[in-house]
């Protein structure tokens, strides 16, 4: 269980951890740091990708309204 309580700010999450808070698969948050939605916050000379909290929230939530598309009544 990811722990929203702490600084999201300094709180880094893994990939698992990541996904787990946002609600999506982990080769979602693959995806998203890949397109430059998510910024890796650790070196990338490491193996294991970690990602600030508040910058997996931010994704998510503009992934989330981009989503939402409205039709028009034909």
């Amino acid at each position: 269980m990811v722990d929203f309580d702490g600084d999201l700010q300094a709180t880094l999450w893994t990939t698992a951890e990541a996904a787990e808070a946002a609600g999506v698969e982990p080769g979602v948050i693959r995806i998203w740091a890949h397109r430059g939605h998510l910024r890796r916050a650790n070196s990338e000379k490491c193996r294991t990708p970690k990602y600030r909290a508040i910058d997996v929230v931010k994704a998510e939530q503009a992934t989330r309204s981009r989503a939402r598309r409205s039709y028009a009544t034909v």
